[in-house]
């Protein structure tokens, strides 16, 4: 990590941290998750290739924190389906707590990768990977073609593949 990213975030985090907290915490109506966003805000700064160019630093912390905001969003939103769908699996079947960390980790592991794609090409891909179903039944479910489920389980194929 270059100096000039960890100098430019330093100065960030020491004259706007308090600010963006205070953003957050209004959007959120938490304090305590309010600070966890802003760190993440200033951890995926850091994680930047190099330092950005700023001109309005509030302007540019508000679109990162919001980026942040919306996977906060997401990632709560896909725990609640995935445990809407772990209620109506019988007791004995149920997977364990350790079981069901492991998988909801691969669940946003799976969003995180498929992110930005278009969402019939999600759902084809999702229909072949875990449903199991063949090209020609995703076609059919999906009222598309033959030749664009392929197309379009090639274009996730190939997100998933350059991601990892």
């Amino acid at each position: 990590m270059s100096s000039a990213l960890t100098s430019t975030v330093e100065g960030l985090y020491l004259a706007h941290h308090s600010w963006l907290t205070g953003w957050l915490k209004r959007r959120l109506g938490c304090p305590h998750s309010a600070a966890d966003l802003a760190q993440d805000t200033y951890v995926r700064l850091l994680q930047a290739r190099e330092a950005p160019q700023l001109v309005e630093p509030r302007a540019f912390l508000t679109t990162v924190a919001k980026r942040v905001l919306c996977n906060h969003f997401r990632r709560q939103e896909l725990e609640r389906a995935y445990l809407e769908a772990l209620a109506q699996v019988p007791e004995h079947v149920a997977p364990s707590e350790e079981d069901k960390a492991l998988i909801f980790e691969t669940l946003l592991e799976l969003d995180r990768l498929l992110d930005g794609l278009a969402p019939l090409v999600k759902r084809a891909f999702l229909l072949a990977q875990v449903d199991g179903l063949g090209q020609g039944e995703i076609a059919r479910e999906l009222g598309i073609s033959l030749a664009t489920v392929k197309r379009y389980l090639h274009k996730a194929a190939l997100r998933c593949y350059f991601a990892l």
